[in-house]
C-alpha cells in the first residue's frame, strides 16, 4: 500500500473532510479524491462515507483506522531511526492538557516548537477533565495525576507537589487553621469528582485527608484557574499545584495554609501515549521540546 494514501486517510478520518486533509498534503481536491479510492480498492471496502453534506467513517473504515495509525508510526519510527532531520518530520500531532497548565506552560512555547518543526501541525484539546486518551485518538496527553491504565505509556516531565493556599484577606477574615481538624470550619474550593487526598506532617500519624469528610465545599470546580482565581480573591481554602500557584505566592496574594503538612500521593506531571511497538517521530520530538523548556528542572522549582 501507499503509505502516502494512508495518511491522507488518517487526516481525513481525523477531520472527516476529504479537501482539507488534501490541502494539508498539498493535493487538489480530485487528487485526494483518487488517492483515497486507490486505497479503498486495495483494501476491499470502501472507508469514508461521502455524501455532499458531510464525510463518515464507514464500519471497515473505523476497523482499518488504528491499523493505518501503526503502518504510519513505524514509517515514522524508521525515518527516525536512520536519522532524518527533524524539520523534515511531518504529520499532525493531536496534543490533550490539562488547560490551566497549558496556559502558564505550554502555549508561550508552541510558537518556537513550530518554528523549529515546520513540518508538524499541533492540534490542541485543553480540559480540566480527564478524558479518554484513545478513545479520542490522541497521540499525546500532559496528566499531572497517577498513571493507573495498563494501555498507556507515560514519560515523567517533573514532580507535582500540591498544597493548600489561601488568599491573606481570607485568612484574617476567617482564621488560620492551626490543625487539618480546623479545615471543617472554613469554606473549601475542591475539584469535581476529585477524591480526598492524604495530609501528612512530618513524623506525625496518623495522617489527615483534604477535603475533610464533615467538611462543607461551598464551591465546586471543573477548572484549575478559575479555582485559583477564587482563591486569590478570598473565596476560601484549596488545593493547588506547586506550579499553579508559585507565582502568586512570590506575590503574596496567596499564602500557604497548614504548611508543615504536605499532600502525599504519586501525583506527578506525565507525558502519556498510548502503548504501541513504536514512538512515532512528531510525538517524540515533541516529548524532547517539552522536557527540554519546561522539566530540566521544571520551570516552577526554580
Amino acid at each position: 500500500m501507499d503509505t502516502e494514501c494512508i495518511r491522507l486517510f488518517v487526516l481525513a478520518a481525523d477531520m472527516l473532510n476529504i479537501s482539507a486533509a488534501g490541502r494539508q498534503l498539498g493535493l487538489a481536491q480530485a487528487v485526494a479524491s483518487a488517492r483515497l479510492s486507490k486505497l479503498e480498492k486495495q483494501v476491499g471496502s470502501d472507508l469514508l462515507h461521502r455524501s455532499t453534506r458531510k464525510v463518515s467513517l464507514s464500519l471497515e473504515g473505523a476497523e482499518f483506522l488504528p491499523f493505518a495509525r501503526e503502518i504510519l508510526a513505524q514509517e515514522d519510527a524508521f525515518f527516525a531511526a536512520q536519522g532524518h532531520d527533524g524539520r523534515q518530520v511531518k504529520g499532525t500531532l493531536r496534543f490533550a492538557a490539562p488547560s490551566s497548565f497549558a496556559q502558564l506552560f505550554i502555549a508561550p512555547i508552541l510558537g518556537e516548537f513550530l518554528d523549529r518543526f515546520p513540518g508538524i501541525d499541533i492540534q490542541l484539546k485543553l480540559s480540566d477533565t480527564q478524558m479518554d486518551l484513545i478513545e479520542g485518538a490522541y497521540d499525546l496527553a500532559l496528566r499531572n495525576y497517577a498513571i493507573e491504565d495498563s494501555s498507556l505509556r507515560a514519560r515523567k516531565l517533573a514532580d507535582d507537589r500540591r498544597i493548600l493556599c489561601a488568599s491573606p484577606d481570607y485568612l484574617e477574615r476567617n482564621g488560620f487553621p492551626s490543625s487539618p481538624d480546623d479545615l471543617a470550619t472554613h469554606r473549601l474550593l475542591v475539584f469535581r469528582e476529585g477524591s480526598p487526598r492524604k495530609l501528612v506532617a512530618a513524623k506525625e500519624e496518623p495522617y489527615a485527608v483534604f477535603p475533610p469528610p464533615n467538611a462543607e465545599n461551598r464551591l465546586t470546580f471543573d477548572d484549575g484557574t478559575c479555582m485559583k482565581i477564587s482563591t486569590v480573591n478570598g473565596a476560601g481554602i484549596s488545593m493547588n499545584s506547586f506550579w499553579s500557584v508559585y507565582q502568586e505566592l512570590k506575590q503574596g496574594t496567596l499564602v500557604r495554609v497548614l504548611p508543615d503538612y504536605e499532600v502525599h500521593d504519586k501525583s506527578a506531571i506525565w507525558l502519556v501515549y498510548p502503548k504501541s511497538n513504536v514512538l512515532t517521530a512528531k510525538v517524540r520530538v515533541f516529548i524532547d521540546f517539552l522536557m527540554e523548556k519546561i522539566g530540566r528542572p521544571p520551570l516552577w522549582e526554580l
